[in-house]
């Protein structure tokens, strides 16, 4: 399945009011104790066939043996028996009784193999992933750009002022996800812009495309937008736009650090219904307006949101259009970005263990 990019169906509303260590072994040094209790008969006879003989008995002791390489066998102790040339007298020699060697039995070692540990599964990534248990963002101080995207450089100015904001609050949070933070790439296009996701259009929206770790702006979208009001409310609601837009595709690429985006296109892809396709494309898309919306609600004093700010911003998130039934419909979208923007935690953004009425 190709990756898409991700961003596509957004709908802007008008202005208003993302070795095991190696186990230590245990086999044990095998000791294979062998007893050869030699017992003497006391008796004149003895004596006498030893003193006519003047020599020892040439009794040989028994070995045990074992072998470290295979501690699992049973070592066995083999003892070996030389018989002496009976003596020359014509005495009877009494023999030296013997006690048979004893082998004490080893029990055999059984080995253990350890359960082979499973990753976790495509929903578990998505549903119990470390980022929501990553804490608040604290608030850096971000401040909006003194540029207006009135033009191409505004725009980028804009641009370049938010990924250094958001290059900065994410990354404590990444990490405490046990996920390595990169900053994404940013790139504008106007007319047709191919990526590795595949062409774009400008009379598209903004996307994120994973296989570069780059965002796309749409700088006809956002310099249109400035433009095409004169009045200040329809200006700030375009700053407002640009703001929410560009964090949001920053939150998917937090998904992609995380593993979520990866997992969710997998879900998507097995998901046994077109319908079970959108709604998994919407929890994600939902949940990116939340990490976005995580952002601004953090440094909400210092962008500022406030005044007429405020009212743009809220009335933007309530009025978003989803033609393709992908993104989430406006109260939802509603719902989530208000989330986030009240809790500034990603705690707020689990919308994979949401009920489905909650993202339609």
């Amino acid at each position: 399945m190709q990756q898409l990019p991700h961003g596509l169906g957004w709908g802007a509303p008008p202005p208003g009011g993302p070795q095991r260590p190696r186990k230590k072994s245990k086999a044990p040094w095998i000791v294979v104790p062998i007893l050869l209790v030699g017992l003497a008969m006391a008796g004149l006879a003895i004596a006498t066939a030893i003193a006519q003989q003047n020599r020892p008995n040439d009794y040989s002791s028994p070995v045990p043996t074992s072998t470290p390489s295979t501690p699992a066998s049973t070592p066995v102790g083999t003892p070996t028996e030389e018989p002496t040339a009976g003596p020359s007298s014509t005495a009877p020699t009494t023999p030296v009784p013997t006690r048979p060697t004893v082998t004490r039995p080893t029990a055999p070692r059984t080995t253990s193999t350890p359960p082979v540990r499973r990753g976790p599964t495509d929903y578990e990534i998505v549903s119990r992933n470390r980022i929501y248990r990553a804490g608040t963002m604290p608030s850096l101080g971000c401040r909006e750009s003194n540029a207006r995207p009135s033009t191409a450089a505004g725009a980028r100015a804009n641009y370049a002022n938010l990924k250094n904001c958001l290059g900065r609050s994410w990354p404590v949070l990444v990490q405490r996800s046990g996920a390595q933070f990169r900053p994404p790439t940013v790139l504008t296009f106007t007319g047709v812009v191919q990526s590795p996701c595949g062409s774009m259009s400008d009379t598209g929206p903004p996307f994120y495309c994973s296989s570069n770790e780059a965002i796309y702006m749409n700088l006809r979208e956002d310099v249109g937008n400035y433009n095409r009001y004169r009045h200040s409310n329809g200006k700030v609601w375009a700053r407002m736009w640009m703001l929410h837009q560009f964090a949001h595709e920053y939150g998917h690429h937090i998904q992609h650090l995380t593993g979520i985006l990866e997992a969710n296109h997998d879900m998507r892809y097995d998901a046994p219904t077109r319908a079970a396709e959108l709604e998994m494309t919407r929890r994600l898309e939902l949940q990116a307006s939340c990490f976005s919306d995580v952002f601004i609600g953090a440094n909400r004093r210092t962008y500022p949101i406030t005044g007429q700010a405020q009212r743009e911003w809220k009335w933007l998130i309530a009025h978003t259009i989803d033609p393709r039934r992908d993104h989430g419909n406006a109260e939802n979208h509603r719902y989530w970005a208000q989330r986030g923007y009240d809790a500034r935690t990603p705690a707020a953004c689990n919308t994979f263990t949401s009920t489905s009425a909650r993202v339609q």
